[in-house]
């Protein structure tokens, strides 16, 4: 058994510093010679693809909620086909035709199963986030705009 030396730590030591230095003077540089243009677009919250009009606590349309599910079903199949491919070599070798087959037959049916759902919620247009939905974020702040200017009027002549 060797000896325990602390001088063995010292490249991993020298590698955090850099590391550390690298992001630090990344940030540095940026702070000093990058563009300060603030314009009002870039000021403005970034709202995953909805301009952020209105409150926090506004309802949001269920589109945000479809696409976030389909993002977790789209990360999980990752999560079951890569192991798939890494061992299904060894499935085939492992003995008769049928743990392969019986494993291809398995996942052709998973991957069918998330095409079709897919296909569903393309149809349903849940990946339209086009003209209509800027659109409709624009009338929508339009109404906001008009109760708040409603509201105060009517503070205006409560008071």
């Amino acid at each position: 058994m060797s000896e325990y030396n602390v001088f063995d730590y010292v490249p991993i030591g020298i590698m955090f510093l850099v590391a550390a230095g690298f992001g630090v003077s990344q940030l540095l540089v940026t702070q000093l010679i990058g563009p300060r243009k603030r314009t009002a677009t870039k000021l403005m919250p970034y709202e995953c693809g909805k301009d952020p009009v209105g409150g926090a606590r506004d309802r949001f349309s269920v589109k945000f909620y479809t696409v976030a599910v389909i993002f977790l079903l789209f990360d999980i199949e990752v999560l079951f086909i890569i192991p798939f491919a890494v061992s299904f070599k060894s499935l085939i070798a492992a003995g008769p035709v049928v743990f392969g087959t019986v494993a291809f037959i398995e996942i052709m049916v998973f991957i069918s199963t998330l095409i079709v759902g897919y296909i569903y919620v393309w149809k349903k247009g849940t990946f339209d986030w086009g003209l209509q939905a800027r659109a409709e974020a624009r009338e929508e702040a339009k109404i906001m705009a008009k109760q708040r200017r409603e509201l105060d009027a009517q503070a205006k002549l409560a008071a």
